[in-house]
């Protein structure tokens, strides 16, 4: 099953502990590329219907893979403040990362 389709599930009625441990290994190995397209496609079709600990994963998950990526961080940080409070130190830190990289003030990475 694709990563979309799990993550379909998961935002669906038909989630379950099965459904989120294929979700969860199925993520873990997907490119950044995988990862943003279901973020992409299931957020526009339902925006609060992907668990929070699943869209902060693959956010997570996407982030690392793509650490430089200034798009990718700001909407992972907005995502975190729209489910926070939680989460607001870390989404304050990826808008600080994103503003230092677009200003060529951050060192890329090798």
């Amino acid at each position: 099953m694709s990563l979309l389709e799990l993550a379909r599930l998961l935002a669906g009625r038909r989630y379950s502990e099965r459904v989120a441990s294929a979700y969860v290994e199925v993520v873990t190995f997907a490119s950044a590329d995988e990862i943003v397209a279901m973020l992409e496609v299931l957020l526009e079709e339902d925006w609060i219907g992907l668990p929070v600990w699943a869209r902060n994963l693959a956010f997570r998950l996407a982030c690392l893979q793509r650490p430089e990526d200034v798009a990718l961080l700001r909407v992972a940080a907005s995502d975190l403040h729209a489910f926070g409070p939680d989460w607001d130190a870390i989404a304050v830190e990826l808008h600080s990362r994103a503003d230092r990289l677009e200003a060529g003030q951050e060192e890329s990475l090798p």
